[in-house]
């Protein structure tokens, strides 16, 4: 394979800049099938921010964020994050935009719109017009995507990452990675373990799990923020009047769902109110303001509409017009999906019971991969560390997106030391959220290749409301 992308490694691509701006830009091409490298050609577009202290410059530092699809992520932007930092000083900063979104080829899909009400409970008679949105959701990825979509995926993203190495010049590339990222530098680490130096996942999916488990651990995660909430409200019950047990003020937010759901002719308050419950509770800095919504609707739902009104209803849309971008559905794809639209249904059932909070049931409906349209190339990487030095996995514990048991087991598949931020919902946290004590000790490791202890922990940002607990009484 090296032989046959001799020409693509040998490209020299020429960095320009603005004035003012001390980031470049350029672009490089890469197979869009890396069985065929002769055949039909991909572009990938880079930004650089070169290390301000070449004396001590020790190669390259690629970062990727979340996702799939770049999540209206930074890709080219994502160096900036860095610039004026430790790493800054010794690596020159890449960030680049993965094949099929930003300013690389981009992979579109059609914009569908929903038949289906957006209810955070939806009854069982709406199942099967939820699952008709998905099957032409995948229709509407299939006529926009057409042959492009089976060659978007994580290995071949992850072997466009040794291109831009060798690219470069660089034997090998350190790497920060987040979300769907930190799954791309896993990737990448077992199919090019000679490429990778140092390494850093942050919010980690697990090792094993196919997309559906991805999706379906979130509603656990979800839940367990607001159990956190739940207890901590109940300690509180003189402040709030929400009861002493965490089962107590669970009732009372289920009752505020009764009530709005009488109040009410349609789901879209209850349903505000269940992402508002489920939101809010991974956010430690609104749990006084969480409490205080469910006491207040509780007895006057007519307020319900302002109080919810700045409560998003699901993932904003990527769209230009009647297009949008279709690489999360071409990625989740990866994995087989169940065809059996009970098995989907039955788990709606069990989430609506168990998970309500957060548009939980949403992570069990049937997705695009119950109708997909074509079958993956290849399968999956099967994740291992063998020819690269140990690295870290950071995962906050509350991490809604990202469950953190993925994390704990990503980094004992990999052997990586795991530092925990306690008692966080964050997501993607490195430079990302103003962690100053984190920050330091993943500059350290990345900069000095200084390993923190096993079993490190570091605090979260976000503090719990500095509400005192009701007297211990006896």
């Amino acid at each position: 394979m090296a032989t046959e992308l001799r020409d693509y490694h040998a490209q020299r691509p020429l960095w320009t800049s603005t004035d003012g701006d001390p980031t470049e830009y350029t672009t490089i091409e890469v197979p869009r099938d890396y069985a065929d490298p002769g055949g039909a050609r991909l572009t990938i577009a880079l930004s650089r921010l070169r290390a301000t202290d070449p004396a001590r410059r020790r190669g390259i530092l690629l970062a990727v964020n979340g996702g799939p699809g770049g999540d209206w992520g930074l890709g080219r932007r994502l160096p900036a994050k860095y610039a004026g930092t430790p790493v800054h000083e010794v690596y020159d900063l890449i960030g680049f935009d993965p094949r099929g979104v930003g300013a690389s080829t981009p992979l579109y899909a059609e914009v569908t719109v929903p038949e289906a009400t957006f209810d955070s409970r939806p009854p069982d008679e709406t199942f099967f017009t939820i699952a008709e949105d998905m099957r032409r959701r995948e229709l509407g990825c299939q006529r926009a995507g057409g042959d492009l979509r089976p060659f978007i995926s994580t290995r071949n993203t992850a072997r466009d990452l040794d291109v831009i190495r060798a690219v470069l010049g660089e034997e090998r590339l350190s790497f920060v990675g987040y979300a769907y990222g930190a799954y791309v530098g896993a990737v990448y680490g077992s199919m090019f373990p000679g490429g990778l130096d140092r390494s850093v996942l942050d919010s980690c999916v697990g090792p094993d799990w196919t997309w559906r488990e991805q999706f379906l651990w979130q509603g656990d995660a979800v839940q367990r923020n607001v159990d956190k909430w739940a207890a901590w409200v109940a300690e509180r019950d003189g402040t709030f009047g929400l009861g002493t047990s965490a089962a107590r003020v669970l009732a009372e937010v289920e009752g505020v769902v009764a009530v709005l759901d009488a109040y009410a002719d349609d789901p879209v308050l209850r349903t505000l109110f269940d992402g508002a419950v489920g939101n809010r509770a991974a956010d430690r800095a609104q749990w006084t303001e969480l409490a205080e919504l469910v006491a207040e609707l509780r007895d006057a739902p007519e307020k319900a509409r302002p109080l919810l009104a700045g409560q998003g209803t699901w993932r904003p849309e990527d769209s230009e017009g009647s297009l949008r971008t279709g690489v999360l559905e071409a990625i989740t794809l990866e994995h087989a999906w169940p065809d059996d639209l009970e098995v989907y249904f039955d788990d709606m059932r069990d989430f609506r019971k168990r998970f309500p909070y957060g548009y939980g049931v949403l992570r069990a409906s049937p997705w695009v991969g119950a109708f997909r349209t074509f079958e993956p190339l290849e399968p999956p990487t099967v994740l291992a560390r063998d020819g690269y030095p140990v690295g870290l996995v950071v995962q906050a514990d509350g991490d809604p997106m990202d469950h953190y048991d993925g994390g704990v087991a990503m980094a004992r598949r990999l052997g990586h030391r795991l530092v925990t931020v306690a008692d966080s919902g964050e997501h993607e946290v490195y430079r990302l959220v103003g962690n100053p004590d984190l920050d330091e000790l993943v500059d350290r490791y990345l900069v000095d290749g200084t390993l923190p202890p096993p079993g490190a922990v570091v605090a979260g940002t976000v503090a719990r409301p500095p509400v005192p607990a009701d007297p211990v009484t006896r």
